[in-house]
């Protein structure tokens, strides 16, 4: 008896998947691309760029106005904080001091700061300084002296949603050679952000930097990237600052991801400090410097969301 209803629910299943297709294609006309509320001439636009065969971002990285909401309220907080390190940074202090500041400044203004256990980093914000590249721990013995630089890298998250941006800082009295580190850095972080256009494609981002960096006599970190962000810390895609024009995933209204781009006075070979497996430090020890924007690409080009 038991064998008999198997059968017929089987026999009755079957007979209503068979129908099933058939109603189901007078529902879907075809497969879109952006969520329901984004312009039919951008959707238009990735459905030719699809067909033509273009690496296209995951659809869930195109951000709704909501989402964009929430993600411009917490670029402001990260934004302010960096205002706030510029005003009290000087020659003298720890980086662990720096940290204070960040995980206080930050709790103060219902955020979270991003950094603080991801992935087991024990610091609520990255100080890299000299010849360190980046993911610098903040300690109460490495103190600021007068001729260093720093990197100091904040992400914040608020109720969900994560913003990311670093600056430099000069300390006393730096070299000219470092200074010019320092500058030319920011130029190719502002190049990048020039090239980051819709419908262009990530190596025209990474290609702009590459020219620029290895023009003036320095050379662009081939081993870290910028990256998506606002719903996670870390989304896609990848943003490489070296590459050639014409290549790499295409750039499309509603994605938000930083340029950071790491630029090196020697070598760009790096490695990553045994003692602590985060410290990211240049291999021929001469000194690096880091900028980070995180930016909204629009319709006609794109917005700096922290900075």
């Amino acid at each position: 008896m038991i064998n008999d209803f198997i059968f017929h629910l089987f026999s009755y299943l079957c007979s209503t998947i068979k129908k099933h297709p058939i109603i189901m294609k007078n529902f879907i006309k075809g497969f879109r691309f952006t969520p329901s509320n984004y312009p039919a001439e951008v959707e238009a636009k990735i459905q030719k760029y699809r067909k033509q065969g273009y690496k296209l971002p995951p659809r869930k990285v195109l951000r709704t106005p909501e989402q964009l909401e929430g993600i411009r309220e917490s670029a402001k907080i990260n934004t302010a904080l960096l205002d706030y390190i510029s005003e009290n940074i000087r020659e003298g202090m720890s980086t662990e001091e720096i940290d204070v500041m960040v995980y206080d400044f930050t709790t103060k203004h219902g955020a979270i700061p991003a950094p603080l256990n991801y992935e087991g980093f024990p610091k609520s914000v990255c100080t890299s300084i000299n010849d360190v590249v980046c993911h610098g721990i903040p300690s109460k013995t490495e103190i600021l002296q007068s001729g260093d630089i720093i990197n100091v890298d904040v992400s914040t998250i608020y109720k969900g949603y994560f913003s990311d941006a670093s600056r430099m800082f000069m300390i006393g009295d730096v070299s000219p050679e470092m200074r010019k580190l320092v500058q030319v850095t920011k130029e190719c972080m502002e190049i990048g952000i020039a090239a980051a256009q819709p419908w262009k494609q990530l190596g025209d981002v990474g290609a702009a930097i590459q020219e620029h960096a290895e023009k003036n006599g320095f050379n662009v970190v081939r081993d870290l990237c910028g990256h998506g962000v606002g719903m996670q810390f870390h989304e896609a895609p990848d943003v490489e600052h070296f590459g050639r024009r014409g290549t790499g995933m295409m750039i499309v209204p509603g994605m938000t991801f930083t340029i950071e781009p790491m630029i090196n006075m020697g070598t760009y070979e790096v490695f990553v400090d045994e003692a602590d497996g985060w410290t990211v430090c240049t291999d021929d020890g001469l000194p690096s410097a880091q900028w980070e924007n995180m930016i909204l690409i629009t319709e006609t080009g794109n917005e700096i969301l922290t900075y």
